[in-house]
């Protein structure tokens, strides 16, 4: 062997090394839970919707809890489209009691009824430490109650502008909203800040004014499509 062909073998060896070292802190760093879906694969995940006061909504679901809520979309094939698509679904089901429940639920949320969904089993196990902390320091948030980017990021221990940066992406990858209410954290100053479900800052500002929070002026500048029976 030439000693160009050994050099590079050597390169080789040091690249393997090191993916294999940090293969082996992810798996380090992973819950038990996502330890077990590694090695037994994850968990099948059903889906259903269902008619409310906005349109059409969609829940998914596994054994372990709520993996996904969809606020509509223009009609119920495009909501389903959507969740099943979001969430890999091996398809429609009939829903377990507590997903009936929960649809129940979330139709009188949608009406204009407070509702408390924090008895509500979400499976947060695929998702990273500081995401499963958010979202359950989230839950904490009761009905017509807001906070801000910047004073959960201060929760978490981050007290700079990079922390609140970090939890307004989170508040975009919320895998179940309205159970998850990422709708109650506002930007700073009391502005209404983002919302990634379908009709964007419009749907966020109807569902703090369900609960009594109402920021007029945010939602007159938006120009984002309403959702049906907005």
């Amino acid at each position: 062997m030439v000693e160009g062909d050994a050099g590079q073998c050597l390169h080789q060896a040091a690249g393997i090394g090191w993916i294999v070292r940090r293969a082996h802190h992810i798996i380090s760093a992973m819950t038990a839970e996502a330890k077990a879906e590694v090695t037994a694969g994850p968990a099948p995940v059903h889906h259903h919707v269902f008619d409310t006061a906005l349109g059409p909504c969609g829940v998914a679901w596994n054994p372990r809890g709520l993996v996904a809520v969809q606020l509509p979309e223009a009609d119920c094939a495009a909501t389903e489209r959507r969740l099943a698509r979001r969430v890999a679904s091996a398809g429609a089901a009939d829903p377990p009691p507590w997903i009936v429940g929960l649809a129940a639920d979330i139709r009188r949320y949608l009406a204009g009824e407070p509702v408390d969904f924090t008895a509500v089993a979400v499976d947060l196990s695929g998702l990273d430490p500081f995401r499963r902390r958010l979202y359950e320091t989230m839950r904490a948030l009761s009905y017509g109650r807001t906070t801000t980017y910047g004073e959960l990021a201060r929760q978490l221990g981050s007290s700079d502008w990079e922390g609140a940066r970090d939890v307004g992406e989170a508040m975009g990858r919320n895998p179940v909203p309205v159970v998850i209410p990422c709708h109650r954290v506002l930007a700073a100053g009391g502005k209404l800040g983002g919302f990634s479900a379908p009709g964007g800052a419009a749907t966020k500002a109807r569902l703090l004014a369900l609960e009594g929070v109402h920021l007029d002026q945010a939602r007159r500048k938006d120009r984002t499509p309403r959702l049906p029976g907005l």
